[in-house]
């Protein structure tokens, strides 16, 4: 491979990217490749409880269904800011700790401390003032707030640096690269899994009983004890890789030309953004639709990424916030139906490369999928309104849960999403790398223009997501209705407009998540 142009790894050191190294080190043991692919798994174990269990809980918290959205703008915006930036400095830094080792450590230092604060904001806030019972809890709410955007900032400085060490370690060999970014997948799902698991069980809190408090109900204290959970996790894995894995140092030629790069690079300290922006202007065609129709496509899952265990508690169970006994129960299904989701993902994701030659290709397979990610969105009002229809009650009159039918069927839908989001994590990232080389492109410069057709939806559905809602009578189907529409348009552009990629280029595909 040339210097200067394309790289794997490690390439060519150059200022108006992020570091690089001229000569690529050696490839590293496969145990520490693994090791240190570990930790995602504690990653991704935060990010399901959040997608799972953190909507229902700004609302027990107070907070509008309409104004929950506002939350999750932490999401999109630290991972359009936090990443590049911290990918930037790490790999300039030069502490005797490594490159690396540093902001992976601070990183889980930070999730220790967002963790505590959005576990403990209901009793902080009541111990601030903040009343008991149903109502808006101000200082609780603060205090959720901070502790959430520290957590999202804190794991997108665990992921970005991470990723870059098995770099690293991989020493420029393209196939140790595929294998650590594989076990990295891996270890994602291990996550996702460990994280719905822990979230769908409704009597974990009887582990720490400690955590069920006056302000802190069965449903908050079940938050509570899976969050005791994740700190254990990640700690587990951070401390074993930073320890048992020592960074491959430096040869010392090449330090030298870094100190001479960031001699001349003048006070620029992150051109990454510059680069982004000066991109846009020269995308070939074909990335620029690609763009638009990654874009619709994260528009659509965005909405049910939001708001899917709040539809199951309250479309599907009937149940209301602040409501412990439907509610919940509905959460905990949500969190089931993620569950059986993430089985799903994984077994799709290691089939998508071989349904793409059967169906005649990537792009073709995406569109197809794309359909029935817009199928499967429009079944959500089906299943609600058989859920409002077999409504039942008890011999006092209290509400009863969904019929098992019902329940079955929502489960299923949870379960069937997991096959066009295994495209949704691979194929655009597949097609951005071929497109970036037959143009001459960057990997890395052409992966973070696509990143920008994943976080401004996100922000734009976060912005909208709930007054749209409440504009139709507060519930969830508008933005799941809006969802099927615009996964519909995403198909149809992919199969219409999207341009083949060349029937010999071996893509390698990535998986990751929505942030």
């Amino acid at each position: 491979m040339e210097n200067g142009t394309k790289r794997e790894g490690l390439g060519k050191l150059t200022v108006s990217s992020s570091l690089q190294v001229e000569q690529p080190l050696a490839p590293s043991k496969l145990w520490k490749i693994i090791v240190v692919a570990s930790i995602a798994a504690g990653v991704q174990f935060g990010w399901a409880l959040q997608l799972s269990l953190l909507t229902p809980y700004v609302q027990l918290l107070g907070i509008p269904h309409k104004f929950a959205s506002f939350i999750w703008l932490c999401g999109p915006i630290s991972g359009m800011i936090v990443q590049p930036v911290v990918g930037y400095y790490s790999d300039n830094c030069s502490s005797r700790f490594g490159r690396r080792r540093p902001f992976i450590a601070a990183g889980a230092a930070l999730v220790m401390i967002a963790v505590f604060l959005i576990g403990f904001a209901a009793d902080l806030g009541h111990a601030s003032g903040d009343t008991l019972g149903k109502g808006l809890k101000p200082r609780a709410i603060a205090v959720f707030v901070v502790g959430f955007w520290i957590l999202d900032v804190a794991n997108n400085m665990l992921q970005g640096p991470c990723r870059a060490l098995l770099a690293d370690l991989s020493g420029g060999k393209s196939g140790r690269m595929r294998t650590a970014n594989a076990f990295f997948s891996f270890f994602m799902a291990v996550g996702n899994i460990l994280g719905y698991a822990a979230g769908s069980y409704s009597h974990l809190f009887k582990v720490f009983p400690f955590s069920k408090t006056k302000a802190c109900d069965m449903y908050c204290a079940n938050l509570k004890s899976c969050f005791f959970i994740a700190i254990f996790l990640l700690l587990s894995l951070t401390t074993i890789a930073l320890t048992l894995v020592r960074e491959n140092e430096l040869p010392e030629k090449d330090e030298q030309e870094i100190d001479e790069k960031l001699a001349g690079a003048g006070k620029s300290k992150v051109p990454f953004f510059g680069e982004i922006f000066g991109a846009l202007k020269d995308l070939p065609r074909p990335m620029w639709i690609l763009l638009l129709v990654t874009c619709l496509n994260w528009i659509a899952w965005f909405p049910f990424f939001l708001y899917d265990t709040d539809w199951m508690a309250k479309e599907v169970f009937g149940g209301q916030v602040g409501d412990a006994k439907l509610y919940d129960l509905g959460v905990r299904a949500g969190a089931m139906g993620l569950l059986l989701q993430s089985v799903v993902l994984g077994f799709m994701s290691l089939g998508v490369e071989f349904l793409g030659k059967k169906i005649g290709g990537a792009k073709r397979l995406w569109g197809i999928l794309n359909f029935v990610l817009a199928i499967c969105l429009a079944l959500t009002i089906l299943v609600t309104k058989m859920a409002e229809k077999s409504r039942q009650h008890d011999a006092a009159g209290t509400l009863m849960g969904p019929t098992p039918g019902v329940k079955i069927g929502a489960l299923l839908l949870f379960a069937a999403l997991g096959i066009p989001l295994a495209a949704t994590f691979s194929i655009p990232f597949a097609l951005a790398s071929i497109f970036s080389s037959n143009a001459g492109s960057g990997q890395g410069l052409s992966l973070g223009v696509l990143n920008l057709a994943i976080v401004v939806p996100q922000m734009l559905v976060s912005l909208v997501g709930g007054p749209w809602d409440d504009l139709f009578g507060g519930g969830n189907l508008p933005g799941f209705v809006v969802g099927a529409v615009a996964a519909a348009a995403s198909g149809v552009l992919a199969l219409t407009m999207l341009p083949s990629p060349p029937a010999d280029a071996k893509p390698a595909v990535a998986m990751g998540g929505f942030h």
